[in-house]
Formats: structure tokens, C-alpha cells, sequence
């Protein structure tokens, strides 16, 4: 990466900072939680070692660096630099949600709380900030590209995702569409679509061929083993993608030939929306990020033409 001039470091709200925002005090969000008998101490534990953590890394950040700390709600307004190195301290998540906004920026994910946070995607004890960022600076430390998804729409409107990608109805309806992948096209009822990176393929997407393998093996007899991991898994760098057709409906106007597959780099899936309402397009679960997709919208998916940048072990 080029030369670090400013480092930024992405918080977020604990459980607790969310209750306290929302019923206004610390009390309240006491009163709030035995009432509905949930322990108030596992909230506070939860907050005091996020604020430990948080406390820890402002300690250990070079103070020859200029400096910024942001919350995760800022980060669609926010103007990030080619010479930031993007600190993101709290889950999975949060390493998510800040990738879709960068370019070319080197991201060290800190785990804030190792005993609650699996942190797939997370490779620094939030006690190594000083020493990752060290390593960094001095040309040795190991970056590497988690490739993306992309969703493409006619009127210039683009989302990206670093897990996956969902395209089809808002609520528990159905999704009405033409799919299109190279020469084959049909139109479709489903649903819904899911693209998943490597990064992502072994979460919602895994879910998904686990049913579907379930429901085969019980017609079919059993006998064979669901698909592993290992089988499932393209690597982080990947450039190959995975989609899938949820509960695709097979009717006079619909079929369920294109509903499987991979997506190698350059391959786009074209989805041709006959929504009237309902319909979008959202990424990594974040259902309250997403692109309109009514009737007469086209969306190109595919992998994206930039690659998210993490810090990670040698």
C-alpha cells in the first residue's frame, strides 16, 4: 500500500450504547432488560470490555499520525483518503460494512472481545493494534484481496457486497423475474437470488445447499454426505462466485432450469425485474442498505472490479 499519512479507526455502538441512545439512560436500559429478564451484567460486562479495548488501541496508535475516530452509521458520508489505513474495531460485521466503502485502503480488523467475537474475518487481538500497524509501515506486513460482488442498475446505481449479494422481494412474497446467464434466459418465480463470494460462501449460502440437499436426500434415498466446507469454499481471492435460486416455482410462465451455479470473473447474471413493489437489492444482510429493484430494472451481477484489502497473519 502507499505511505500511512492518517490512520481512521471505525467504532460502533455496544448493545448497551444502543439501549442507552434508545431509552435514554443507562437506568432505563437497566429497568428495560429485567423486565424482560435478561441480565443487565452481561450488557455492562459486554461495553466495559469494548471500551477497554477501544481505550487500549488509542494508547497504541503512533501519535506522529494524524488520527480520526468514526462511528459505523458515518461511514456512507465519510471521505477516506488513498493514504488511510482503516482500523475497524468490533465483529465481522463491522469489517463488512467498512470495506464497501473503500478503494485501495489496507484495512486492520481488531478483535475487540475474542471471548464473544468468533471473528472470522478478524485476524488482530485488539492488543497487537501497535505491532500490526508497526509491520505495515515498514513494508512487512501480508494484504490480502477479498474479491466482491457487484450489482450494476440501468439507471447508474451500483451496491457491492463482500459476502453476498440478495436480489428478489422485500417481504415474504414472491419474486417475479427474467434471469438471464450467457445465452440461457427463462423467467422465474422465486424466492429470491443469492451471489456469495468466497469470503461468504460458507455462511448463507452453505445454508441454503444444506436444505436443499436435505430435501433431495429424502426423496432420493439418502446415502450421500451434504456438501462439506471444503467443497463449498473458493478462497478469500477467489475469482469465481457462487448463485443460487431460492425455492424456485416451476408454473406455465416460469421454470427453474438457471438456478445453480458459478460465476467465473467477467460472466454477469442479468436480472430483469417485473416487480411492481417490494422488489430489491441488498448486500451482506444489511437489509437497510439497498437499491429499489422495481418492474423494467435491470441489475448486472457479477464479481466486482475492486477488491476489499485486509491485513492478515503471516
Amino acid at each position: 500500500m502507499s505511505e500511512i499519512e492518517r490512520i481512521i479507526v471505525v467504532t460502533k455502538k455496544t448493545a448497551l450504547e444502543e439501549l442507552v441512545y434508545r431509552l435514554n439512560s443507562k437506568e432505563q436500559a437497566r429497568f428495560y432488560l429485567e423486565q424482560n429478564q435478561i441480565p443487565f451484567q452481561d450488557y455492562e460486562l459486554e461495553d466495559q470490555q469494548y471500551q477497554q479495548a477501544l481505550t487500549s488501541v488509542k494508547r497504541q496508535l503512533p501519535g506522529e499520525l494524524k488520527q480520526q475516530f468514526i462511528e459505523r452509521e458515518f461511514l456512507s458520508t465519510y471521505q477516506f483518503d488513498e493514504h488511510d489505513l482503516v482500523v475497524t474495531l468490533g465483529p465481522d460485521g463491522l469489517v463488512i460494512n467498512t470495506a464497501k466503502y473503500l478503494t485501495t485502503q489496507t484495512i486492520l480488523a481488531l478483535n475487540p472481545d475474542p471471548r464473544r467475537v468468533d471473528g472470522v474475518l478478524i485476524p488482530f487481538h485488539y492488543e497487537e493494534a501497535r505491532s500490526a500497524v508497526a509491520r505495515l509501515r515498514q513494508g512487512r506486513g501480508k494484504v490480502t484481496r477479498l474479491s466482491m460482488v457487484k450489482a450494476a442498475l440501468n439507471d447508474g446505481q451500483v451496491l457491492y457486497g463482500i459476502n453476498d449479494l440478495f436480489i428478489g422481494p422485500r417481504t415474504h412474497t414472491s419474486a417475479r423475474y427474467r434471469l438471464q446467464l450467457g445465452s440461457q434466459s427463462e423467467a422465474q418465480i422465486s424466492s429470491g437470488i443469492i451471489v456469495s463470494t468466497g469470503a461468504g460462501c460458507t455462511g448463507w449460502f452453505r445454508s441454503i445447499t444444506q436444505g436443499a440437499w436435505s430435501v433431495a436426500s429424502y426423496f432420493g434415498g439418502g446415502g450421500a454426505q451434504p456438501p462439506s466446507s471444503e467443497q463449498l469454499a473458493l478462497g478469500w481471492e477467489s475469482e469465481q462466485a457462487w448463485f443460487t435460486v431460492r425455492e424456485p416455482f416451476v408454473s406455465r410462465v416460469s421454470q427453474a432450469n438457471l438456478v445453480f451455479g458459478q460465476l467465473q470473473r467477467g460472466q454477469e447474471l442479468v436480472i430483469t425485474s417485473q416487480m411492481p413493489e417490494n422488489g430489491v437489492i441488498f448486500s451482506d444482510g444489511i437489509e437497510s442498505d439497498y437499491l429499489a429493484f422495481p418492474s423494467g430494472f435491470i441489475a448486472r451481477i457479477g464479481l466486482a472490479e475492486r477488491k476489499a484489502h485486509l491485513l492478515v497473519k503471516k
